[in-house]
């Protein structure tokens, strides 16, 4: 009995660093943001309120790659998201948003098909592949982008992470939630 519970108490010290630790990297890899320039940045979408206007989250997002196209380290975007229950494609009002920045509507491509990363990714991968573009940056909340790059980086794109200065409670479940997709994802 005594066995059971030294070897329950090693594998909850175990997983709880091994959480921890990845977290910790997670953290660093999407919050690092670094100054590379890419041929296409990649927006992942997110909740389109009901009455068509951007979550904060989302608009976040996108102005972040704003930003990116203004200081000339994104030349192309695609903006990928599904068909919210509140009745809006992503996509298009991700789409929408952009050209209203001053994003000329030719640099951008929609994905309204981008249910979940790997539906995104399969996108990626295809227009990527028929525009003969090189690198990616990928844009998304700092919890994101590492298993969101690990998946691009199976077919060797130069790849780079941009994540917006949003932060909220809701981060804390989100993390968790990456941790075990990112491990299902590789499993």
């Amino acid at each position: 009995m005594a066995t059971a519970k030294k070897w329950a108490k090693y594998s909850g010290i175990t997983f709880l660093s091994w959480f921890l630790i990845h977290v910790g990297y997670v953290f660093y890899d999407g919050t690092k943001n670094p100054d590379c320039t890419s041929d296409v940045a990649v927006v992942f979408g997110n909740k389109v309120n009901e009455d068509g206007t951007l979550s904060p989250r989302l608009k976040a997002r996108l102005d972040k790659a704003v930003e990116l196209y203004q200081n000339k380290k994104a030349r192309n975007f695609i903006v990928s998201g599904g068909l919210g229950k509140e009745g809006f494609y992503e996509g298009d009002k991700m789409k929408e948003y952009l050209v209203q920045q001053h994003i000329p509507d030719s640099l951008i491509i929609v994905d309204n098909g981008g249910d979940n990363t790997e539906m995104t990714i399969r996108f990626i991968i295809f227009s990527c592949r028929l525009h003969n573009f090189k690198s990616v940056t990928v844009v998304s909340q700092w919890f994101h982008i590492t298993r969101a790059k690990h998946m691009l980086r199976k077919v060797n794109f130069d790849l780079c992470g941009a994540s917006p200065n949003y932060f909220e409670w809701r981060d804390f479940y989100a993390v968790t939630r990456e941790f075990f997709a990112f491990y299902r994802y590789i499993l």
